[in-house]
């Protein structure tokens, strides 16, 4: 076994591969850009090495670099996580060469199987079903539409050294292909150095589901189940879960010895993944293989019980697989939530900045741990007060859940989610959280296209069904209440002039228009308890008792002897007297008062924000790569006005009217905020 291994990555993969290595009592050496110098796996490797600055290609992507690292610390292996170097032949081949060990299959295999356009050849050798398309890279825009019209549209461009949903695209005509190719294109120079495209028919309505498969060095491969990744939004999976509530035992049979024959025909070594294109009849296509571990690998964990990093090293090391096909268990349900750094209410833009508060859900079940299963993971690369770079991809962390069947696993999730505080920069748990309340999800009545179907036209507050909404106005007139508990009980208060408790409160629900619900609330003390009252709203009985102090963030307690989760905090940049509370998914923000307050409430004059129609503004934080116009210049609606770029990806803003620009505000290279101007028009 190894003494030493360097991770050749970042965030939570570089800290899960972190924790495997403690539990078998190897050192570890880190490495890190100049952006990452205070990241958590820095901190919790034994020893770390800077690379360079920010950008990926100046140093995560530096192969000789991480090389002469790991010689340099006396490290004898290297664990390249996924993304960045993870499927780079090259990258493999060297670290052989360097007399070092890549935990990971070998070079000779990730050429055949890393690279879309050879695995699709090779598995059309092998007389593995494979879906139509053109597997030779493609020059040209023009190009692109001949062969689309050929094949018949819809189609997927796809980056060849593409991965994590980027340098993709799917097209529904000519226009959308030109453009597709280009921007796929370019996205794949930039995040892969590789800029080959090829092309393939999209079936609609499919299953993306996936077979955990593991080799090594004495030729026995091995399938560990499935994995269900449809939920997916832009081909970035969103919620991946294991089992796959769709699949049959003889599909989930054939597709993992149709898996197995494949890694074998490669003479795979390592964990690795092969995705197929399951159709409504279960008819299933080879997609592509990933030559490495996927993200998504925690729910394979769970209801196997193994340690999959430990695993990939162990065979790395030279051992042989400790159990055979029959020896696979599938207990429980895992589902898996990527928490992202984005704005689900801004069309999911990138969010990035400093973790103002981080607090996890609390852990049951941890990274390298097998036996504490049943239970809630979460497995992220940050930390409280920690920073969300631009440079890198968005995710924050991936929260996992084990239950006993999927509708207890849905539950534990929501509960999980609740109480999953993420403060500072936007994120993803509203849009997860309305996921998991969906009929068809929790019916398992779904494929690829369902957030586009369900979700097409953007993600808006009143997307996220809530089954008590008046829940939240108890809650609140609850924690008013006990606060003016507290204070009423404060010593050396003026006689006449102390702090009235009462009974009788409104709930003011405010909105971003100015426009407010006011919500009549009674509110009664429980006799003997601590932390207990009982709130009436429109007739209905709220019987809540909480532990929690007054100045929690989240709030656990009982509501009519269910248990419950929330999240309450007090004050607002707009309004320092509103609670802000949030339930699965749903926030609101109210103001506690006093009838006769509420009715002064309703005289005050709303402030207006001032009018920026004429404006384009920054969606999001992150680089101007481009600005299109010049002042003078007659825009046309739907014409392209500026670019920005974050977290490797390019979002493009298009003018929402006809107009002349008066005056160009930002200019290319600036770092731009939220709502920043970048042009102003006539």
């Amino acid at each position: 076994m190894f003494k030493k291994i360097l991770i050749a990555n970042r965030g939570e993969i570089a800290c899960r591969v972190i924790a495997t290595a403690r539990k078998l009592g190897i050192a570890t050496v880190a490495v890190y850009s100049d952006a990452d110098k205070e990241a958590r796996h820095v901190q919790l490797a034994d020893e770390a090495v800077r690379l360079g600055p920010p950008p990926s290609r100046e140093s995560y992507l530096l192969g000789d670099a991480i090389i002469a690292a790991a010689k340099e610390k006396g490290a004898e292996a290297i664990h390249p996580g996924y993304g960045f170097l993870s499927e780079n032949e090259d990258f493999a081949r060297k670290v052989e060469e360097a007399g070092l060990v890549f935990i990971g299959p070998k070079h000779y295999s990730i050429a055949a199987m890393g690279d879309k356009i050879a695995s699709k050849k090779l598995a059309n050798e092998a007389k593995v079903s494979t879906i139509p398309g053109h597997n030779e890279p493609i020059q040209s825009p023009e190009e692109a539409v001949a062969i689309a019209q050929k094949i018949g549209y819809p189609v997927m461009i796809k980056a060849s050294a593409g991965g994590g949903g980027k340098g993709l695209r799917v097209a529904f005509n000519d226009k959308e292909c030109h453009e597709g190719f280009s921007s796929c294109r370019n996205e794949a120079r930039n995040s892969f150095g590789d800029d080959r495209v090829f092309m393939e028919k999209f079936v609609q309505e499919p299953r993306h589901i996936e077979i955990q498969v593991l080799g090594d060095a004495h030729g026995n491969v091995i399938y560990l189940n499935e994995r269900e990744c449809s939920i997916q939004r832009r081909h970035q999976k969103v919620i991946e879960e294991a089992p796959s509530p769709f699949i049959s035992e003889a599909t989930r049979k054939a597709m993992g010895e149709q898996a197995v024959a494949l890694a074998k025909a490669v003479k795979y070594q390592s964990a690795g993944t092969v995705e197929f294109v399951v159709g409504k009849d279960q008819d299933f296509y080879f997609l592509e293989m990933n030559t490495r571990l996927q993200v998504e690998h925690p729910v394979t964990e769970c209801i196997t019980g193994l340690d999959l990093v430990e695993l990939m090293i162990r065979v790395a090391a030279g051992e042989k697989l400790p159990l055979a096909q029959a020896d696979v268990k599938r207990e429980g349900w895992a589902i898996e939530c990527r928490i992202n750094a984005e704005d689900p209410f801004r069309n999911f833009l990138p969010s990035t900045g400093r973790l103002v508060r981080f607090i996890a859900p609390p852990q049951t079940m941890w990274q390298a741990d097998t036996q504490h299963l049943q239970g809630v993971r979460v497995d992220t690369g940050v930390q409280d007060g920690g920073e969300i770079p631009m440079y890198y991809d968005s995710m924050i962390a991936k929260l996992i859940v084990h239950g006993k069947d999927r509708n207890d696993a849905i539950a534990k999730m929501r509960e999980a989610l609740n109480g999953f505080v993420i403060r500072g920069v936007q994120s993803n748990i509203p849009f997860q959280a309305a996921l998991l309340a969906h009929p068809k999800f929790v019916k398992g009545d779904f494929n690829t296209g369902f957030i586009a179907e369900h979700y097409g036209q953007g993600f808006r507050a009143e997307d996220v069904p809530h089954d008590d909404p008046d829940f939240l106005v108890a809650l609140a007139a609850f924690v008013r209440r006990k606060s003016r508990e507290r204070a009423a009980g404060l010593s050396g208060q003026l006689p006449g002039y102390g702090v009235k408790v009462g009974h009788d409160y409104t709930v003011i629900v405010l909105d971003k228009a100015g426009q407010h619900r006011q919500v009549p609330v009674h509110v009664d003390e429980v006799v003997g308890q601590i932390g207990a009252a009982v709130v009436t709203v429109a007739g209905q009985r709220y019987a809540i008792h909480s532990p929690s102090r007054l100045n929690d963030v989240v709030i656990t307690g009982q509501c009519n002897d269910r248990a419950f989760t929330a999240q309450l905090e007090r004050g607002t940049p707009c309004n320092p007297l509103a609670l802000v509370v949030q339930h699965n998914g749903t926030r609101i923000e109210a103001m506690v008062v006093s009838p006769r307050m509420a009715e002064l409430h309703a005289l005050m004059p709303f402030k207006a924000p001032p009018d920026m129609s004429k404006y384009v503004l920054s969606p999001m934080p992150g680089l101007l790569v481009q600005v299109a116009v010049q002042p003078g210049q007659k825009v046309q609606a739907g014409e392209r006005v500026a670019v920005i770029e974050a977290m490797k990806m390019e979002n493009v803003l298009f003018a929402s009217a006809d107009g002349v620009v008066a005056k160009v505000v930002a200019k290319q290279g600036d770092s731009l905020a939220v709502d920043q101007p970048i042009v102003e028009f006539e």
